[in-house]
């Protein structure tokens, strides 16, 4: 039976419908604002398979039909790896999702998000997580949600609900938040140096502006919901949780005090062996369930030392940073790198500076797209001491580039200031502890060290928190060790002004407005004397840039010289590129860039260019050459492309009969231009220079009598 639901949002109708598509999913779900719908399913496996974590996985697709177009590229159909927006829109439904799962829930489950249509108005992502949460809520499938998802905006000061494409582009702040009926759970987005406060307002906004979704999808599982299958979570055993609590926590304590990461791993190790082996033949067979034991033992002794005893496994106070060295300049061949080491964090951020045609050109529901911003972000395994197969980049990778970019793109100069195709390579070469943070100080650094007239320094923080009831303790530049055994996961970047970019996950089910504010407040001071560390090191951009960097040169044509520039099947404008080692664009408006590896190169460029597009100027002599005669005149040839006429009458001084009597095609013949009409007709004279020829002999000869 199909069912429709509909919730007013942002002033505008969200309709939920089932029953209609896709029935044998475990729960489908079609999602609608304004003309833009995606399809959601969930299917879960019947049986469940031994794991020691949730087997979810989300795919958001976007199918290019949805906005009436044919994919462009040769096959002419969605192939290959997701694009960028879809990872990163399967990311966002996955991270609210997933803590809302019961713990030790281990049935395979599968979202997929389709884009069925798109209006190029309201962009599709929040659609689907709203879709994937209603679609589970009415499911079989165990799940203590709903939550919802739900975009803020703000523009000219006011607090916009889930604004469109058009109105994001003006926006200062553009953030997504997941939550629940009664907390924040996800936050995602960036902002234009905007305060704490600021954007504590818009998440609160936003958690209000999201309850008609959230009640809406309780409405529906009340009419549509299928029983949820029996489930209960898995229990440990008391009698091995009592043994290995008895004997565990002292040699525990021991390895967790060992300094740094690699140590500390290798005693821990050790201390797992050496309790699993005291436990005896009879325990052989059960070593994954001692470990996760030994590892919540673990969890619960640095989590009651946070909170009882202030105490973190560094030593550190719950806001002080690591130990903070900067470098600029380490690679003598590029056009710009950063070294930046905080703790056992450590990233290389690499520039390099390119023209237009290397701009990243992509295929979106919204029509083809030009970024001449890009940064890429790489987690080798050894930054970890991990041996694994390298691949492509992780949904992880994209994710972490993608905030590191949102972060850093607030501050670069307009393409009018600085007309170049930038790329940022973030390398991590040690991570513990927020490697993405890591990369926006290390990539504001190379920036600067490239000359990028960027308006001021980013630097990031990870926040974590630690809560047991009424207990709650928010920890600065949290470690690795901190982030698994936390519950709280809170990145926010930033200038000195205020806040670029953030992103938050949490493992508990909601965090209060005392908690986001704390966070955010603490993060700050953090971010601050990051920023002064980073600018003992470099405080402002070079003045020049990189002499390796490729030299920019900008002019403006008359469009209608366009072709003569490119010529026959492109003929002239390869052979200038090919003969001065440079890139030539030209846009519709007559802007000509010339991209040149050196000054002279382009010099050389710049002048054939210029020698193709200069137009004849009244008053101006020109040697020019006969190209056609006729009865009435001769055409000359005065520019490259440019022929004006010289009339019969303007030939000579003397009357002349025929034309062919005083000049030839091919002859040489000096003119100036007494005339340019308003249809770009020229006229010449040959004559008037002969008169100012005589009249110039004749002063000299007066002046010497």
């Amino acid at each position: 039976m199909k069912i429709n639901l509909t919730a007013e949002v942002g002033g505008k109708t969200l309709q939920i419908e089932t029953g209609r598509l896709a029935k044998q999913a475990s729960g489908a779900v079609l999602v609608t604002y304004g003309k833009t719908a995606v399809l959601v399913t969930v299917v879960a496996a019947k049986d469940s398979k031994e794991s020691d974590f949730l087997p979810l996985s989300v795919e958001y697709q976007e199918k290019i039909y949805a906005a009436g177009r044919i994919p462009g590229n040769y096959f002419r159909r969605e192939i290959g790896r997701p694009s960028e927006k879809e990872t990163l829109t399967s990311r966002l439904i996955d991270r609210p999702i997933r803590p809302v799962f019961p713990k030790g829930y281990s049935y395979e489950t599968q979202i997929i998000a389709t884009v069925l249509s798109m209006d190029k108005e309201n962009d599709p992502d929040i659609l689907a997580m709203v879709g994937a949460s209603a679609a589970l809520e009415i499911s079989d499938i165990p799940f203590e949600g709903p939550i919802a998802g739900i975009r803020v905006g703000r523009i000219g000061g006011e607090l916009v609900t889930n604004p469109t494409l058009a109105e994001q582009e003006k926006c200062d702040i553009n953030i997504i938040i997941a939550g629940s009926k009664t907390g924040v759970v996800m936050v995602e987005g960036g902002s234009s140096f905007v305060s704490e406060a600021e954007i504590l307002d818009a998440i609160l906004f936003g958690h209000a502006q999201m309850q008609p979704l959230i009640d809406v999808q309780l409405e529906l599982k009340k009419v549509a919901g299928k029983a949820k299958r029996e489930f209960s979570e898995p229990v440990q055993d008391a009698d091995l949780v009592q043994k290995l609590n008895s004997v565990a926590e002292t040699p525990l304590r021991k390895a967790m005090a060992v300094e740094g990461k690699t140590n500390r791993n290798m005693a821990l190790r050790e201390v797992k062996a050496q309790l699993i082996e005291d436990l005896g033949e009879e325990y052989a067979d059960r070593k994954t369930e001692i470990s996760e034991i030994i590892k919540d033992i673990q969890g619960q002794i640095m989590r009651s030392d946070i909170l009882e005893k202030g105490i973190r496994i560094d030593g550190r106070k719950l806001n002080e940073i690591r130990s903070i060295a900067c470098e600029t300049s380490l690679l003598p061949q590029t056009h710009g790198s950063a070294l930046f080491t905080r703790g056992e964090t450590q990233v290389l951020n690499v520039l390099t500076l390119g023209s237009g045609t290397d701009e990243q050109r992509i295929e979106t529901l919204s029509g083809e797209e030009a970024r001449s911003f890009m940064l890429h972000y790489n987690f080798p395994p050894f930054s970890v001491g991990e041996v694994k197969r390298l691949g492509g980049p992780s949904r992880r990778d994209m994710g972490h580039g993608g905030l590191a970019h949102r972060a850093l793109e607030k501050i670069l100069p307009s393409k009018e200031n600085f007309d170049y195709t930038i790329r940022l390579v973030s390398e991590v070469l040690e991570s513990n502890g927020s490697s993405s943070m890591g990369t926006v100080c290390s990539g504001s650094l190379a920036l600067m060290d490239g000359g990028v007239p960027v308006t001021g320094a980013v630097a990031g923080i990870a926040m974590g928190l630690i809560k047991e009831g009424d207990q709650i303790a928010v920890l600065s530049d949290i470690l690795g060790d901190e982030d698994h055994a936390g519950d709280m996961d809170f990145k926010v970047a930033g200038t000195k002004e205020g806040i670029t970019a953030l992103q938050m996950d949490i493992k508990i089910k909601e965090l209060t407005k005392e908690i986001l504010e704390k966070a955010l407040n603490q993060a700050r001071e953090g971010r601050l004397h990051i920023l002064d560390k980073m600018n003992e090191a470099l405080s402002v951009s070079k003045t020049d840039i990189s002499p390796l960097a490729p030299k920019i040169i900008r002019i403006q044509i008359n469009p209608d010289k366009i072709r003569d520039i490119i010529g026959p099947g492109g003929k002239i404008i390869r052979a200038i590129q090919a003969e001065t080692n440079t890139k030539i664009e030209i846009d519709d408006d007559g802007i000509v860039k010339i991209a040149a590896t050196n000054e002279t190169e382009g010099q050389v460029a710049l002048k054939q260019i210029q020698d193709i597009t200069r137009e004849a100027e009244v008053g101006i002599i020109y040697d020019g050459v006969v190209v056609k005669t006729t009865d009435f005149g001769a055409f000359v040839n005065i520019l490259p492309g440019v022929d004006g006429l010289c009339h019969i009458s303007q030939l000579t001084t003397t009357r002349v009969k025929e034309v062919s009597d005083f000049i030839h095609v091919g002859d040489p013949l000096r003119v100036k231009v007494l005339e340019v009409s308003k249809d770009g007709k020229i006229r010449l004279s040959h004559r008037v220079l002969l008169e100012e020829d005589s009249a110039g002999s004749e002063n000299t000869k007066n002046n010497s009598e």
